[in-house]
């Protein structure tokens, strides 16, 4: 797009300067002087009735303003009306579809879970089944890619769909009709006690839909004894301001600063806490790696500025442009950087970045990585301003969270031997195979108590060794003693996750091996 761009300029420069030996005359064209992109129009214009051959105008327009919104910073983006949809769906909270939760597994999909109350459901689809055909069209071992499966089953809300489902004990193919509908997405993952006073809740994005999901869990935690709370907002690339407000004002007191915003054509203005929220006396640590973004830096602010609870992780992303949303009539749309947010006492959330350099603001967290900054917390250090909280604790500026406990990536327990597990996919395979394989009493398991006690039956450890064997892919004794805790604390949590319990077992049974949870829960006892 960039070679389109300069290709295009560099046109119209030459033919500018060349142009009197092939015409008689030079065509001057007016440009308006007090709107000087006035002459970006005049440029298509000139393209569109005098170019050497024909142009799809609005095809090159749509080429060429990606590249405009590129060149201003790294968050401002133009999106076309195909996308929109795509774009506004994990803000929305909701999509349109049939409601299933699926993998590919040798070329198949196979349906793991449904949504309840969703249309498949009502249509009767059950985990386990395999969707061999979508309206007539055989999907299962021609290679159809995930995208693609998932624009077949999806649609307008009220129209149907047709699949054809494989399924244990039926020798023929159930053909099941679906009407489609609106599927709620969670954003809170996963809400459970660690223990008898600590609950832990996992923040995916900050939708619509975030702040009532989130009252929902705390409820449901304190009703069983919450006192202490670990949110997890590892990985959240962030989302709707308003979100990030309602869910740290839940922690904090009347008149405490959340976030302000300020840009050089929108005022400062200031988001204070209103003294509503429910969890100001519980006690609180905050999960963040390098993938919390936007949303999550504004809360982790916060609650660092406010001194009102702990930040365990590493440094955050940094991006801390606001981006208004423009709607254009073609159903296309602009989201343009209009603010920087700022934590109360005064820090840029945003990370430097150079214009025109797109490409090194992605490479940055890479360059983290060179540098040492995910296992080393000397590495992590700031040399920017400080600044100091109301208890008198320094923070830094620079761009992005710097945590109070820093916990460096883990990667204890991989070796070649786990690696090769990776490249094989043998994990999930096993997972996939034991799950099948005792349907009918996982998909009856309805807490995590349940789960794990079903688990205690099961060496799943010896019987996933012989899995890889057969598979020929061994470990040596060494590197099974290494790997093993990781790799039996990844099979329960696939197989828990292809339970009623959902994502609450891909967290619970994994938390002996996640070391920032664990530090975190060391905060509170």
């Amino acid at each position: 797009m960039k070679k389109k761009w300069v290709s295009l300029m560099a046109f119209l420069v030459v033919g500018i300067s060349i142009g009197s030996y092939f015409t008689r005359s030079q065509r001057v064209v007016s440009i308006d002087e007090e709107r000087e992109w006035g002459k970006l129009a005049l440029i298509f214009q000139q393209i569109e009735e005098n170019y050497v051959d024909s142009v799809n105008i609005g095809e090159l327009i749509e080429n060429t303003l990606p590249f405009l919104t590129e060149v201003l910073d790294p968050h401002s983006m133009y999106i076309p009306a195909k996308d929109m949809a795509d774009a506004n769906e994990s803000i929305e909270g909701n999509f349109e579809g049939i409601g299933i939760v699926f993998n590919m597994s040798n070329d198949t999909v196979v349906v793991m879970n449904v949504v309840a109350g969703g249309p498949a459901e009502r249509a009767g689809i059950q985990p386990g089944d395999r969707i061999i055909t979508v309206d007539e069209a055989v999907i299962a071992g021609r290679g159809v890619e995930r995208e693609a499966v998932v624009k077949m089953l999806r649609g307008e809300r009220g129209s149907q769909v047709t699949v054809g489902i494989a399924r244990s004990g039926e020798d023929a193919l159930v053909q099941v009709i679906i009407g489609r509908d609106k599927i709620p997405v969670k954003s809170v993952d996963a809400a459970y006690m660690m223990d008898d006073a600590t609950g832990f809740i996992k923040i995916s994005k900050f939708s619509k839909t975030t702040h009532r999901e989130f009252i929902a869990a705390i409820e449901l935690l304190q009703k069983n004894g919450m006192k202490n709370l670990i949110l997890d907002l590892r990985g959240n690339t962030g989302g709707l301001l308003e979100q990030a407000f309602q869910i740290a004002n839940e922690f904090l007191d009347n008149g405490n600063m959340i976030v302000y915003t300020e840009g050089r054509a929108r005022p400062r203005y200031e988001y204070l806490a209103t003294s509503q929220g429910s969890c100001r006396h519980i006690r609180l640590a905050v999960l963040i790696d390098e993938g919390s973004a936007s949303a999550s830096e504004i809360v982790a602010g916060a609650i660092q500025d406010n001194d009102r609870g702990t930040i365990v992780g590493r440094r955050s992303f940094g991006k801390g442009l606001v981006q208004e949303p423009i709607l254009f009539s073609d159903q296309s749309g602009l989201r343009l950087s209009v603010a920087r947010y700022y934590t109360p006492t005064g820090r840029s959330i945003q990370k430097p970045y150079k214009k025109n350099s797109y490409r090194d603001y992605e490479n940055e967290l890479y360059e983290r990585f060179l540098r040492g900054e995910m296992y080393s917390s000397d590495s992590s250090k700031f040399t920017g301003q400080r600044y100091y909280t109301p208890k008198g604790k320094v923070v830094y500026g620079g761009g992005g969270i710097m945590p109070d406990v820093f916990v460096p990536d883990d990667t204890s327990g991989v070796n070649d031997y786990t690696r090769t597990l990776s490249r094989r996919n043998l994990i999930y395979r096993f997972a996939l195979q034991f799950t099948d394989r005792h349907r009918n009493v996982l998909n009856n398991i309805q807490t995590l108590d349940e789960l794990q006690r079903y688990f205690s039956n099961y060496k799943l450890d010896a019987l996933f060794r012989d899995f890889a064997a057969a598979s020929s892919v061994t470990a040596t004794d060494e590197q099974w003693a290494a790997s093993r805790e990781l790799i039996n604390a990844s099979l329960r949590a696939y197989i828990g996750r292809n339970t009623p319990v959902e994502d609450v077992a891909l967290y619970a049974m994994t938390v002996d091996i996640d070391p920032a949870a664990k530090a975190a829960l060391n905060l509170f006892n």
